[in-house]
């Protein structure tokens, strides 16, 4: 069984969401139960193969159906691809048990489409990071996004109109991914990641494969809410369905932002006029993104709309990484991935709570929630001091890691726009705290009341819990996930050192063993 962990982390979501509406029709809680255990089990195969890939110091393969690449689909994990599955899954399964209470009186039918759509959710995020195949990726893309559309659908009135405006400029995104994937198929005659990364050599600076870049760059920065093109987000983060709102807000860009790595450091290699000039836009558009996000976000009175411009800003922090150009850059940009996931999770877990039981999420109507909602505020301390970027947090050290790359590669502009962002960050999140611990108590009507200091149901304390704590851990272990997964990935140079991945293929493999798998 084992040895079959690679498919396993698609395929149990995948049988539990299609079966969901099924046995929701004979007990309502069924269905949502079956999804919650089969994310459970996808976790514990993540966990497994990131200890594997971790151990082994080499990358799994898997054929489906026993076919061999390129002509058939293969799952390729290693650390970096294994963390985020990680990720993905322990996210995931925390909001699927946060999203329980939110669904106490609501019939069958409508538990069981919440649950499947999650389910597929998760099966989309998670296919998209371990697939090795070009196209196979589309198909987890559009798995993703129809799942996405759907759930921020399930957030009301409101938010129907925020899922189709997200669907008609989400589908340009995919059919721009898939345009590119057209011309790099026509270039190499292969949609297999590791065979593209050799025969895509003669091609790399030829117009075909600029015109295949610009489309995939726009199709992947509109998925990850890249500024200019994050029109969509603002809106389909404030009236998505609170319970699914936390895994949407945290992971569903953060994806999008990893294929854009595999494709641009693994695959094409950074080492040509074009994906250079890739990323010198993708900086640009960072620091858009971070000062015209962080901005936006000290207008916003709405906690949750005032989080989306955040994520804006967020994103241009990774951009301005990936076009740093080196390791500490790289590795600074895939952390600052990992930590905003849990930052911005657990924010909107908080928020979710405070909607649960007060109704409404005004900023200004938050004083003594400290003394009601003692857990979600020390939550949502940790997340703000993370996201500002002050240490011991997760925030600082992938902000550390960005500074010491921009001051590496001596450009001392990128330093000034993170100090900026930070200076802003603190103004908008201290403003969050002051409202909670200083500001007199606001007279807020419970629509769910709950007593003790939990002030909340266990299936959403828990989770709220675990983020928090997910925040201190990500930067105590800092430390430990760059030298043991993050730089175990990167390439050495002829000196023995560790460089920025950038003139290999997707993963190393040759000779007669090119398509050998460790598992099959």
């Amino acid at each position: 069984m084992i040895q079959h962990c690679p498919v396993l982390i698609v395929l149990l979501p995948l049988t539990a969401a299609l079966l969901c509406l099924l046995f929701s029709k004979f007990n309502k809680n069924l269905g949502s139960w079956l999804v919650i255990g089969s994310i459970a089990g996808s976790l514990a195969c993540s966990l497994q193969v990131l200890h594997q890939t971790l151990t082994s110091g080499e990358a799994i393969h898997y054929w489906m159906g026993n076919w061999e690449p390129p002509l058939g689909i293969e799952f390729v994990i290693d650390p970096l691809s294994a963390v985020m599955a990680v990720l993905i899954t322990f996210i995931s399964l925390m909001v699927a048990v946060y999203s329980k209470p939110f669904m106490r009186k609501e019939d069958w039918l409508h538990i069981g489409g919440y649950y499947t759509l999650y389910g597929l959710l998760t099966v989309g995020l998670c296919g998209m990071v371990i697939t090795g195949d070009m196209f196979n990726l589309y198909v987890y893309l559009e798995v993703m996004s129809l799942s996405g559309y759907g759930l921020i659908a399930m957030g009301g009135k409101k938010s129907m109109l925020a899922a189709f405006r997200y669907m008609l400029i989400g589908t340009i995104g995919a059919s721009l991914y898939l345009i590119s994937v057209a011309y790099l198929y026509a270039m190499t005659g292969t949609l297999n990641m590791a065979d593209l990364g050799e025969r895509i050599m003669p091609y790399l600076s030829s117009p075909p494969f600029a015109l295949a870049v610009a489309c995939l760059f726009i199709g992947f920065g509109i998925k990850m809410a890249l500024f200019p093109l994050h029109g969509w987000q603002p809106d389909a983060y404030n009236f998505a369905h609170p319970g699914s709102a936390a895994f949407i807000a945290g992971v569903m860009s953060k994806v999008p932002a990893y294929a854009i790595i595999r494709f641009f450091f693994y695959i094409f290699g950074v080492n040509n006029p074009i994906i250079s000039t890739a990323l010198t836009v993708l900086g640009i558009l960072g620091i858009g993104g971070v000062l015209i996000g962080s901005i936006m976000a000290l207008a916003q009175y709405d906690f949750r709309r005032m989080l989306a411009y955040s994520s804006v800003a967020q994103i241009g922090y990774i951009a301005i990484g990936l076009a740093i150009g080196n390791m500490y850059g790289f590795i600074g940009a895939v952390l600052h991935i990992i930590n905003h996931a849990f930052m911005k999770s657990a924010l909107f877990l908080v928020i979710g709570g405070i909607q649960y039981r007060f109704g409404e999420i005004n900023l200004y109507r938050l004083g003594g929630l400290n003394k009601k909602m003692t857990l979600s505020t020390i939550t949502v301390t940790l997340a703000a001091l993370s996201m500002v970027g002050i240490p011991p947090t997760a925030g600082f050290f992938s902000k550390w890691y960005l500074m010491l790359g921009a001051y590496q590669g001596g450009q001392y502009f990128y330093i000034v726009i993170l100090v900026i962002s930070s200076l802003l960050n603190a103004v908008y999140f201290f403003r969050i705290l002051e409202q909670m611990f200083v500001q007199h108590e606001a007279s807020l009507t419970e629509i769910n009341r709950h007593e003790g200091k939990l002030g909340l149901p266990p299936e959403m304390a828990i989770p709220i819990l675990c983020a928090g704590i997910g925040i201190l851990v990500l930067g105590f272990y800092s430390v430990d996930i760059v030298d043991d997964i993050l730089k175990s990935g990167l390439p050495e140079d002829d000196h023995g050192l560790q460089t920025l991945p950038g003139s290999r293929s997707f993963l190393p493999r040759g000779g007669a063993d090119l398509f050998q798998p460790q598992i099959s």
